[in-house]
């Protein structure tokens, strides 16, 4: 097991590229089941949940070649259902993705349990509503059976909640279906946009684009086509917290600053601004840090909602940085109910936070932090802990970094190079 060694106090300055997007490249994966025709991914990132999805669709008999750095060719030919290994089931939430498309193109597929961060229940009910609206059978029996055997046929669907992968699902089902599918309630994320666009560029005609009402009429097959994945911004947002942590001052490439509009709002309530330069973000190392309050001087509180509100994966990194900002804040995320339990950690470090309820907590900041010996729990709270060591005062040791090697590539080589002083060792 790896660990990070991070000592803190060093103001971060230079540029970094973040890396492809991770919830936009698994689903693209997924949807390349939907063709037979060779595939061109760019700017893939080298992640192990990416690494996990290439094995799960290398065992359904996709071809993948590297032909850069991070650029894949890959095929679908022939693809056959599968006996998945249930641990690499387990070990990605995204292998749900695989029910819409096998489905769609192959009629069946037999799937272990998905996993993936321990951060709360997470339903697939939504994902089975879809497929079976369009007319396949969707069975669990301690493993997930989907059949089509006749294909699939268009239909209404009103999803029960905007989840993401189960939008994401029936699109990837809804392509191929006969006829016009309405789907209502749909999730309308960067990465969902992203797919649709990949899916129209491949032949599928699908319609209102970023809206939470697709139109999407089945096509017979799909072609090959090339295609760019767009930049993680929630890798950009970690590094705008980074250089506040830390007083530094950094600028990021090619950061997509499109997709920040209410990340921030909410950032500039608790004190943090940066610039914009074409596709540029530069952070600035003078920041307020004060919270705004309410009207009346009530504590606000910053609640997640579905797309384009404020979303549940930067909530941990708002937090650690609310702990460096003037004033009072709540923060609520009603989606997980283990989102918040990292929360110990900085308090151990030094934080003045209460955890109201599973879902709720208040910060009152500014404190000073200090180093600590500590586990990732997940992806976006092991990285919210390598933002509050970088700020702490001595060394800390964050243990079980495979959580955040899941959804940050190279992170410790990116922020050594901005001048933190970072380390990996193995246990």
């Amino acid at each position: 097991m790896e660990k990070f060694i991070i000592e803190g106090g060093v103001p971060l300055h230079g540029e970094v590229t973040p890396a492809g997007n991770k919830n936009a490249v698994l689903p693209l994966l997924a949807a390349c089941l939907l063709t037979d025709e060779p595939v061109i991914l760019h700017n893939v990132p080298n992640i192990l949940d990416v690494r996990n999805m290439r094995a799960l669709l290398q065992s359904l008999g996709v071809e993948f070649n590297q032909i850069a750095e991070s650029s894949w060719s890959i095929q679908a030919k022939q693809i056959r259902p599968a006996d998945l290994d249930p641990d690499l089931c387990r070990k990605i939430r995204a292998s749900i993705l695989l029910a819409g498309p096998m489905t769609a193109r192959a009629g069946e597929l037999r799937l272990p349990p998905p996993g993936g961060d321990v951060i709360g229940r997470r339903r697939v009910d939504t994902h089975l509503l879809a497929l079976r609206k369009l007319g396949a059978q969707a069975i669990y029996d301690r493993n997930f059976i989907f059949q089509a055997p006749n294909g699939l046929t268009a239909a209404d669907i009103l999803l029960d909640e905007a989840s993401v992968t189960g939008t994401e699902n029936a699109i990837m089902a809804a392509v191929l279906a006969k006829g016009t599918t309405t789907l209502r309630n749909a999730a309308s994320e960067p990465h969902i946009q992203e797919l649709c666009h990949f899916l129209n560029l491949l032949g599928a005609q699908i319609e209102d684009i970023g809206s939470n009402t697709l139109h999407i009429t089945g096509v017979p097959k799909l072609h090959g086509g090339e295609f760019t994945v767009g930049p993680d911004y929630l890798e950009v947002v970690s590094f705008i917290g980074a250089a506040v942590m830390t007083h530094g001052s950094i600028r990021i490439r090619n950061a997509g600053p499109q997709y920040l509009d209410m990340v921030r709002l909410v950032m500039e309530r608790m004190g943090v601004e940066w610039l914009v330069e074409d596709q540029d973000i530069i952070v600035p190392a003078q920041q307020r840090l004060e919270i705004e309050p309410d009207l009346g001087g009530a504590i606000p509180e910053i609640k997640v909602m579905p797309w384009p509100a404020f979303p549940s994966d930067l909530v941990s990194i708002a937090i650690v940085i609310a702990t460096q900002s003037r004033g009072s804040m709540l923060f609520h995320d009603w989606m997980y109910p283990s989102r918040m339990f990292f929360t110990d950690k900085l308090v151990g470090m030094g934080a003045q936070i209460v955890l109201c309820d599973p879902h709720r907590v208040i910060i009152q900041g500014p404190t000073q932090l200090y180093g600590e010996k500590m586990e990732s729990p997940d992806i976006r709270a092991g990285m919210a802990l390598v933002l509050a060591a970088l700020s702490a005062q001595g060394r800390s040791v964050i243990r079980n970094i495979g959580q955040i090697d899941r959804g940050y590539e190279k992170v410790d080589q990116k922020l050594a190079a901005l001048g933190a002083k970072i380390q990996r060792e193995t246990e």
